[in-house]
């Protein structure tokens, strides 16, 4: 029997320093893209190299193994993975010379932390992650509800430049500043690049018609607007010209948020014939400018706008950070660094992570950021469920919050968090555990709408309790209440 266990400690000594070795080669073939990033995220590259190496094995027999023995099964390592590995060869009596410094489990959280505070400003209360909040333009004439909002824990404030005007957005920022002076709170600005808008109109027999009933089994043509139409079937066009001819048979397009989804049968010139697989609402119409999402599909379209363009010059002196609407590729970040770069005040970059290419290109996008000294990344779960597939939402996130503490990358937890509560004063059970979850990200952004007040309340009671219990994705043993009472009765 004792044979036998050494045999297997043997086992898994070995394993672990083959994989130690194969992460340390990972970093020396991927040298020529740590010299170009900024000095404060040369270490993080370095362990988002190590996690990205690990995680291409199945080490799934491995982790069962080491916690059968009682050690880490580096389920929660992300943020300093190749020191975790050394810790659990130390518990094995396997001690090996490094030269290169790491981040261990507390030199990691601080860095995380010191980027965060660099990003959304000075942490207030405890370990809760910031909360965003989301501007209404009633906002710009309503300097007691901002002052209202920051007292109650907003700590950003979010204008997206898709709406209003330099006016009420300057309004918006003075009623802000104004508001952190007397409180004596600091908020940051952050503010949303538009991007292509790509909406529904109507062409053709429906131009003037409000809305189109679908049904599933029906088929609608998707035009360009100035496509020669001659056709039984409902005529859609998009605002974004150019995309017809990107579409394939058998891709899948996506109206109003997922909620009515197709195939396309056919492409011929600027038009394609799409077939109605599902109308996942009660009331089956699809309406004038409403999201068109294409997965799958390389529509090629830069997601800076000359709007965003134009607009750019305000943000730099306004806004502390800028979010990158529907960015998919290190070029697209290249673009908006060397734009940045020519204003007086340079905004954060925040990469708004909404399309499936943006999700599975993440690496080279973080690695592209970090030439810059402060960035984040948001996961924007409203197209971005739409894109990947809804059923595969929980999957996604969870992989995008991995990756960002494997390269120590703060980051936004955004879309529908408590949407019933903001809409209607109660939130569904499932929009609380949502919540909690979100708890693992650096700053959670709610959406504007009626109950935004109580929606900030009932956000940071969740974040403070769930606080308490675990740090990311790894769970803390707080003293339990239940397990107090057991004892005592």
């Amino acid at each position: 029997m004792e044979v036998e266990q050494l045999s297997e400690i043997d086992k898994i000594k070995q394993t672990l320093l083959m994989m130690r070795s194969e992460l340390r080669q990972a970093v020396q073939t991927k040298k020529d893209i740590l010299d170009p990033v900024h000095p404060a995220h040369r270490m993080g590259l370095c362990n988002l190299i190590h996690y990205l190496a690990l995680r291409s094995h199945d080490v799934r027999q491995l982790q069962n193994r080491l916690h059968n023995m009682g050690l880490s099964s580096l389920s929660s390592a992300e943020s300093h993975i190749y020191a975790q590995l050394g810790a659990v060869l130390q518990m094995l009596d396997v001690a090996e010379q490094e030269n290169e410094p790491v981040f261990d489990m507390h030199s990691a959280a601080l860095d995380i932390e010191k980027k965060s505070k660099k990003l959304f400003g000075s942490h207030h209360t405890g370990s809760i992650p910031y909360i965003m909040v989301t501007f209404e333009s009633e906002y710009a004439d309503d300097y007691d509800k901002v002052k209202q909002l920051l007292s109650n824990g907003m700590r950003i404030a979010r204008i997206n430049c898709a709406h209003d005007d330099e006016i009420t957005w300057t309004k918006m920022v003075s009623n802000v500043k104004k508001a952190a002076s007397e409180t004596g709170l600091e908020c940051k600005i952050y503010m949303d690049i538009a991007g292509p808008k790509i909406r529904t109109m109507f062409l053709g027999a429906n131009k003037k018609s409000e809305k189109i009933a679908l049904g599933e089994g029906q088929c609608l043509v998707l035009a360009e607007k100035n496509a020669a139409i001659n056709s039984d079937f409902p005529v859609v066009g998009c605002t974004v010209p150019g995309i017809i001819s990107k579409l394939t048979t058998g891709k899948k397009v996506f109206f109003d948020d997922g909620l009515i989804a197709c195939t396309v049968d056919k492409v011929e010139k600027d038009i394609a014939i799409l077939r109605i697989d599902r109308v996942s609402t009660k009331k089956p119409f699809l309406k004038k400018e409403k999201g068109i999402n294409f997965p799958g599909t390389q529509l090629a379209i830069s997601p800076l706008t000359d709007f965003d363009k134009k607009n750019l010059s305000f943000i730099c002196r306004q806004a502390d950070l800028v979010g990158y609407s529907f960015v998919n590729s290190v070029e697209d970040i290249q673009s908006l660094q060397e734009l940045l770069a020519r204003g007086e005040k340079k905004a954060a970059i925040v990469l708004k992570i909404e399309t499936k290419e943006a999700f599975e290109s993440l690496p080279k996008l973080i690695i592209q950021a970090m030439k810059d000294e402060v960035f984040g990344v948001m996961i924007a779960r409203g197209d971005l469920a739409v894109e990947v597939g809804f059923e595969r939402l929980s999957e996604v996130q969870d992989e995008i919050l991995w990756i960002c503490e494997a390269a120590h990358v703060p980051v936004i937890w955004a879309t529908q968090v408590l949407e019933s509560l903001n809409h209607v004063g109660l939130a569904t059970r499932a929009e609380i555990t949502d919540a909690v979850h979100g708890a693992m990200a650096e700053c959670v952004m709610i959406n504007k709408v009626s109950h935004v007040m109580d929606v900030l309340k009932t956000l940071r009671d969740i974040l403070e309790r769930s606080g308490e219990h675990q740090y990311k994705k790894r769970y803390m043993f707080r003293p339990l209440h239940i397990a107090k009472q057991f004892f005592q009765s």
